[in-house]
């Protein structure tokens, strides 16, 4: 393991989606699942986000549009509240939503909108 990139890759994975977040991933971790969350940290989160060429804002938006295309939305909420946290607006994230209603269809952008409005809703609410 590049502990480097590893270390690296935990600071932008809580930067991104909330240290609470990944710090309850990591206190959960058993034998079983460490290494995966090891893998998380530097592959996923050193290496490829911690490549500074495409902004964390753009990476979360092109990361919203992939996790729709593949239908997880769990995953797609986590991310959604990540691309909050990387300054996507709420008109980009309206125009990211049509754009997956059209390319993955109605039923994901349905889905997400319906996030969405959780999400922001929770939001006004703090």
């Amino acid at each position: 393991m590049d502990k480097a990139l590893w270390d690296k890759g935990l600071a932008k994975r809580k930067a991104v989606l909330g240290a609470e977040y990944v710090d309850k991933s990591m206190a959960s971790a058993t034998a079983f699942n460490k290494p995966f969350q090891d893998m998380l940290n530097e592959f996923c989160w050193g290496g490829v986000w911690g490549d500074e060429r495409i902004s964390a804002k753009t990476r979360s938006m092109m990361n919203l549009t992939m996790i729709a295309a593949l239908n997880r939305m769990e995953e797609w909420e986590l991310h959604f509240r990540g691309a909050i946290r990387n300054g996507v607006t709420q008109d980009e994230m309206q125009a990211i939503l049509h754009q997956i209603a059209i390319y993955c269809g109605m039923p994901a952008g349905v889905e997400c909108f319906r996030i969405a409005r959780h999400v922001y809703a929770e939001m006004e609410k703090k």
